[in-house]
C-alpha cells in the first residue's frame, strides 16, 4: 500500500502541476483563450487527477482527504512559482520600453569604433582613437563599459548610457583629429 500511495502521489503531483501550468498560462497569456482548448486541457488533467485521489481513497479512506491536500498544494505551489518566474521575467533588460532602438544604436556606435581598432589605416591615421591614455579615449572606454553593464543589468537607464557612449565617441573622434562627415582626412 505504501508503494501504491507513493505512486499514485507522484502521479497526482505531476498532473496537478502541468494542468495548472497550462492553465495559468492560457487564462493569462494570449489573446483571450478559447473556451474548448481550455476544457480539454482541464478534461485531460483531470483524467489522471481524479484517479489518483480516487484509488488511494478507495484502499484507505484517509488517503483521499490526503491526496485531496497534496493536489491543493501543489496547484498553489505550481501558480506561485509561476507568476514568480514571471516577475523576473518581466524585470529583463531587455524587455525594458526602448530596448531594442537603444541596443540598435549601440550596436552602431561600437561598429562605427570598431573601425579604428580593426582597420590598420584607420589606426596609422587616428592613433589616439585607441589610447587610453588619451582622456577622450578613456572616457569613450568607461562609457562602453557603462553601456554594456547597462545592457544586462535590471534597473539601469541602458538608452542614456548608449547616449553618453556616442556622445564620447564624438568626443574622442574630435580630440583625435577625425573629420566630420564633410570635411576633408588630414595629411
Amino acid at each position: 500500500m505504501p508503494a501504491m500511495m507513493l505512486l499514485w502521489g507522484v502521479a497526482l503531483v505531476l498532473a496537478t502541476a502541468a494542468t495548472t501550468f497550462v492553465l495559468h498560462r492560457k487564462l493569462t497569456h494570449g489573446r483571450g483563450p478559447e473556451p474548448d482548448t481550455i476544457f480539454w486541457d482541464l478534461f485531460a488533467g483531470l483524467v489522471v487527477i481524479l484517479p489518483a485521489i480516487l484509488v488511494p481513497a478507495v484502499e484507505w479512506a484517509p488517503a483521499g482527504l490526503i491526496m485531496v491536500f497534496v493536489a491543493m498544494t501543489t496547484a498553489a505551489a505550481t501558480l506561485a512559482t509561476s507568476r514568480r518566474v514571471e516577475r523576473l521575467h518581466s524585470a529583463e533588460p531587455r524587455r525594458r520600453p526602448g530596448f531594442a532602438e537603444a541596443a540598435a544604436r549601440h550596436a552602431s556606435v561600437l561598429q562605427q569604433w570598431q573601425r579604428y581598432e580593426l582597420d590598420p589605416g584607420q589606426a596609422i591615421d587616428f592613433p589616439a582613437m585607441t589610447d587610453v591614455r588619451t582622456a577622450e579615449t578613456a572616457a569613450l572606454a568607461r562609457a562602453m563599459r557603462e553601456a554594456e553593464h547597462c545592457r544586462v543589468t535590471p534597473g539601469t537607464d541602458y538608452q542614456a548610457a548608449v547616449e553618453r557612449l556616442a556622445q564620447a565617441l564624438i568626443e574622442a573622434e574630435r580630440a583625435a583629429g577625425v573629420p566630420r562627415a564633410g570635411q576633408a582626412a588630414p595629411r
